[in-house]
């Protein structure tokens, strides 16, 4: 398997780690399906061989295939035969501001709230753990993502850089449960941060805090690093609360979009989960 380097030796193995042992062929199909969406897995990447994925999230082959023909029938992994053939990943098109704006407004603002709240406790977790377990070398990944959100132009790229980075740091606290759980909050509200980071000076702002949030890990600044972290996610959260009360209000509950992926609800998930 190919990986681009700037994904992290954490993030993969969070990715890979055994599926459990209840809905495996839905968790397997959640669990590549997150990464391909988050950008986890690069457009294009070629999956490890059937045997080796299988092995590497510990189910069967015959588990393993009516996964991968779940994600290609959601057009996130496309399958080619012969020689130089396997499954190789499909990046979603990025979905339009007017769909983003009517999938925001299916949240009430208590709604987003709560996974605001519940979004800035386990980013917070993992900045402070990664502060008391991490190297300095191995901040690396972290950094080239930040210089990575600091190039990107289009608001779709930069709200998949910024998931990526707090998926990241969960991987520099060494908890590959906090990696599962801060990309599957991704799959909740990341692409919703586009509507926020398509402005050039609040991607600085957000630049500037993630750059504070790395420097207080590497200072080894646990409470300092806790707390910056958890401020990043608030203040996000707090543009999308904006931009909500400024919509009508709708029946609460997040709904998939119209022309994506997402138009049918993944096996395993209900059609409201992102």
């Amino acid at each position: 398997m190919t990986v681009k380097q700037h994904n992290g030796e954490g993030v993969r193995r969070a990715v890979f780690t055994p599926v459990d042992n209840r809905a495996r062929v839905d968790t397997v199909v959640s669990r590549l399906g997150d990464a391909i969406e988050l950008g986890l897995l690069a457009d294009g990447e070629q999956l490890p061989g059937e045997s080796e994925l299988a092995g590497q999230l510990g189910v069967s082959t015959v588990t393993l295939r009516e996964a991968l023909m779940a994600l290609r029938q959601q057009g996130l992994v496309i399958t080619r035969r012969g020689r130089g053939g396997g499954s190789f990943v499909s990046l979603p098109e990025d979905p339009s501001e007017d769909r983003l704006r009517a999938r925001l407004a299916a949240w009430s603002t208590e709604e987003l709230r709560d996974l605001g709240d519940h979004w800035a406790a386990v980013s917070g977790a993992a900045a402070r753990l990664a502060a008391q377990r991490t190297e300095p070398g191995d901040l690396q990944q972290l950094r080239r993502t930040l210089d990575e959100l600091a190039s990107a132009e289009e608001a779709a790229a930069r709200s998949r850089v910024y998931g990526r980075f707090h998926v990241e740091l969960a991987a520099a606290a060494q908890s590959a449960r906090l990696t599962r759980e801060q990309v599957a909050l991704q799959t909740e509200v990341g692409a919703l941060l586009c509507l926020v980071l398509g402005n050039d000076e609040y991607r600085e702002e957000v630049s500037d805090r993630h750059r504070s949030v790395i420097s207080a890990v590497q200072d080894g600044a646990h409470e300092s690093a806790r707390a910056l972290a958890e401020r990043c996610v608030q203040d996000s959260t707090a543009r999308l609360i904006t931009l909500r009360l400024a919509m009508p209000r709708t029946a609460s509950g997040p709904r998939p979009l119209e022309g994506t992926h997402e138009q049918e609800p993944r096996p395993g998930r209900r059609r409201g989960d992102a």
